[in-house]
């Protein structure tokens, strides 16, 4: 064997080991990776010692949060109860700023671009709020169950998990999003919350129909309604004599009469309980 030969493979067994050597080193790294060595510690919010963070938090909430999810954040009729201590994204302070700053995809939650101290506040402030320190709700959930599906019809109207009427709003999330004190209001009085979609609207057509339903869209040339019997009308409103919205809810009040305090008990447990899709 020639000398050239000799020190080409010396120099190939070198390289082999070294690429071996290399090989070992990455491997060895994502494995320690992949146990949890190479973890990046979250990040922890700067302003959770500040005693007047809270207080500034209140008030960017307000400005910003508080259309959907309320001015004393217990839910509106857009967002959830933040304070419940219930948080579907995760719910420490990291989590917390990820699902604000970036929103939630496929829900009316918009990414908030305001500053990410503003977000930091908000979370101090979300944090002295009482989280869980809601009562239990007390009531039958079977019972309430069946009132819902059959003896008070609400599953007319109101789906729950793919079952019942598109009418009013889907229920199915509503324990996440609406205390049990809010839950009765809605029953007993709904016309004081109506959300935007579910508006009462009567038309009066050319000939003079009336059609009454809940406002699906509206712009300044077309207004789209669902009346009772769930039927889509399109209406362009140069054809129209008149687009009015009514004060009430097309939802009746449940009276005492109609549905007794301990049959709303166990309507409001059932309801309560109801927290994903």
């Amino acid at each position: 064997m020639s000398r050239l030969s000799m020190i080409y493979r010396e120099r190939s067994r070198k390289w082999v080991l070294l690429s071996a050597f290399l090989v070992c080193l990455v491997t060895g790294g994502l494995a320690q990776g992949l146990a949890g060595g190479g973890q990046e510690e979250e990040p922890r919010n700067p302003f959770a010692d500040d005693p007047g963070a809270p207080d500034q938090g209140r008030t960017n909430f307000r400005l910003w949060c508080a259309f959907c999810h309320g001015l004393d954040a217990r839910g509106g009729g857009r967002g959830p109860n933040l304070t419940l201590g219930r948080w579907e994204h995760g719910g420490s302070d990291a989590a917390l700023f990820r699902t604000i700053r970036r929103g939630v995809r496929g829900t009316e939650m918009p990414p908030y671009l305001h500053g990410e101290d503003k977000i930091w506040t908000v979370i101090s402030f979300l944090r002295t709020l009482e989280a869980g320190s809601q009562p239990p709700v007390a009531g039958d959930r079977e019972a309430g169950e069946k009132i819902f599906f059959t003896e008070s019809n609400c599953s007319q109207c109101h789906m729950i998990h793919g079952k019942g009427g598109v009418f009013g709003p889907d229920l199915s999330r509503i324990g996440a999003s609406r205390t049990a004190d809010s839950l009765v209001e809605s029953v007993r009085e709904p016309r004081k919350i109506i959300p935007d979609p579910y508006k009462t609207v009567t038309v009066v057509t050319s000939d003079g129909k009336r059609i009454t339903g809940v406002r699906k869209n509206e712009d300044t040339f077309s207004v789209q309604l669902m009346s009772a019997d769930e039927q889509l009308h399109l209406f362009l409103k140069k054809e129209l004599q008149e687009v009015r919205e009514e004060t009430g809810s097309l939802m009746p009040g449940y009276n005492r009469r109609m549905l007794s305090d301990k049959d709303l008990e166990d309507l409001v447990a059932y309801m309560s309980g109801l927290r994903s899709k």
